[in-house]
């Protein structure tokens, strides 16, 4: 059987270890240290480690990769899977396993290498992505793809629906690859075409500014974050207070929206939400949470205000 080192931290990564735990003789699984969580500030271990304590896997969780290596070679397991672990390979950890570590990537690579291909391939509008498994090097996401699988993005999907959408393909590209790697029959193909980089998120970026913006733009982005990583996109009204919008729709051009400022409420849809002005077009808010509150449909939100047509809501 395949012996195997598992790399992960985040829930995301998880679906990816219960695959390795059915089909490959687990060695060891390594994570992230445990982190202070919650307002007391209790130290918790990540989903994948909760995962493996849970199903008797040996698990660890250096604060530096480089001084656990000689653990993870001394193990002479035969391939390392990693999915979103958080910490960089160098050449002596990659040395340290007879294959290598293959990467799980949520995008078709060279394009949008790095920490946010989901975020990024939404806020960008993209209408297709994929997933990429790839031999890990020194470089950022740089080495040999030894499979892809390609598809859609809808209109509807958003961060939360995607990513669920590429585990589902991910998982099955590795339970195949894993019976070829036993055999060590795969094949590797460096990567090929102009990359495209996505970096971390910053919380400028979470930001919605209805003057700059079209209401394109702002949909891709509140699509793009509705996993909340690293936080919901977000409005300020007028008095300074946050509103994170947590689901829009575009919808078709308003005569009456000509006139008014990018900011102002349009119009207000009985139960469905409300319609705000942007750069370019108008964009139908409905789902939010205010500062301090609870999500709550946006039509129970605006309806709480006195607002009038016209009026700046957000700035």
């Amino acid at each position: 059987m395949l012996k195997t080192v598992f790399f992960g931290t985040p829930q995301i990564a998880v679906p990816f270890l219960e695959v390795l735990a059915k089909q490959t003789d687990v060695k060891l699984v390594v994570t992230q240290p445990d982190r202070p969580k919650g307002r007391g500030l209790v130290l918790t271990p990540c989903p994948v480690k909760e995962f493996a304590l849970k199903n008797n896997l040996p698990v660890a969780s250096p604060e530096k990769l480089k001084d656990f290596v000689p653990n993870i070679a001394a193990l002479n397991a035969d391939i390392g899977i990693c999915v979103a672990y958080g910490k960089i390979f160098r050449k002596p950890a990659l040395e340290a396993l007879k294959q290598g570590i293959v990467n799980v990537h949520f995008s078709i690579l060279p394009k949008y290498r790095g920490a946010s291909p989901v975020q990024s391939a939404l806020m960008n509008g993209e209408t297709k992505t994929g997933i990429t498994l790839f031999s890990i090097d020194e470089g950022m996401d740089t080495g040999a793809i030894i499979a892809t699988k390609e598809t859609e993005i809808l209109p509807q999907d958003n961060a939360v629906t995607l990513f669920e959408k590429l585990t589902n393909i991910a998982t099955v590209a590795l339970k195949d690859f894993l019976i070829k790697a036993e055999n060590q029959t795969y094949t590797k193909t460096q990567q090929n075409g102009t990359p495209s980089f996505a970096p971390l998120i910053s919380k400028e970026q979470t930001l919605i500014n209805f003057e700059n913006q079209t209401a394109e733009q702002i949909n891709n982005l509140v699509r793009a974050l509705a996993a909340g990583a690293p936080g919901f996109a977000k409005a300020y009204t007028p008095d300074g207070q946050i509103v994170q919008i947590i689901k829009t729709a575009l919808t078709p051009p308003q005569q009456n929206a000509k006139n008014y400022q990018p900011g102002a409420l349009v119009s207000i849809e009985r139960n469905v939400g409300f319609l705000v002005k942007c750069k370019e077009g108008v964009l139908l808010v409905e789902t939010v949470r205010p500062a301090g509150k609870s999500l709550m449909p946006a039509f129970a939100y605006i309806n709480g205000k006195k607002y009038q047509e016209g009026n700046i809501i957000f700035k």
